[in-house]
């Protein structure tokens, strides 16, 4: 198998990272170039979906990359583009759904969970932690796998990217509270080899994005 690469393109194939105990596959769906991660548990064969945002077709293909089988659907904020395909996903599989709890009176679909800063979500023997990011929604979540034989791999849906945090120009975001939850949950927990996952476009690391987070402040966005 190819070095991941973390480089995907809409309606194109998936990028796969194996890890000991976790598979992590990438592909991007929609016109809005929207990433979706399947995570699968190398020992129980369990699967969970993060951001089912558009392309449902692709979707169920890419759930089928992996061991068919989906245990849960989680989406990491309420906007439009990530949630498209979320109530077709959901009643094909029967997959329970989790979001965090400010963004779930928004969604298509009431989530099963609503999640908060500190939770542990489980797919099959692994453990992902729940990171709240207000700013660019109330309610937005980041996904956080601890490799124990490697380091820290990050889902961080719209709240972080290669160059910054995500959009905060719009009524009702704070660019002031992304940028504090993103330093001090992300940058002030999680050490320079942790792997960035974002909801759009190409992947990052921690060690790429610190030198600037005082440019980030500086220029507000």
């Amino acid at each position: 198998m190819s070095r991941y690469a973390g480089h995907v393109t809409s309606g194109g194939a998936t990028d796969v990272r194996e890890l000991r105990e976790l598979i992590i596959r990438k592909c991007s769906v929609g016109e809005y170039d929207n990433n979706a991660y399947l995570l699968t548990c190398r020992t129980t064969g369990e699967q969970l979906l993060v951001d089912a945002a558009a392309d449902a077709p692709r979707l169920r293909a890419f759930v089928a990359e992996g061991t068919g089988s989906l245990g849960g659907i989680v989406t990491t904020h309420r906007h439009g583009d990530h949630v498209r395909a979320l109530a077709e996903i959901a009643a094909w599989s029967g997959a329970p759904t989790a979001a965090g709890a400010e963004d779930a009176a928004a969604l298509p679909l009431a989530p099963d969970r609503a999640l908060v800063h500190g939770d542990v979500l489980r797919v099959g023997a692994v453990d992902l932690d729940v990171v709240h990011l207000r700013g660019h929604t109330e309610g937005g979540v980041a996904l956080a796998y601890a490799d124990p034989a490697g380091f820290t791999h990050l889902i961080t849906g719209d709240s972080l990217f290669p160059g910054g945090v995500g959009n905060t120009k719009m009524p009702g975001q704070s660019f002031e509270q992304l940028y504090a939850d993103v330093t001090a949950r992300i940058f002030d927990v999680y050490g320079d080899d942790t792997w960035v996952y974002p909801g759009h476009g190409d992947d990052t690391t921690l060690r790429v994005e610190r030198p600037y987070l005082a440019e980030w402040l500086a220029r507000g966005w």
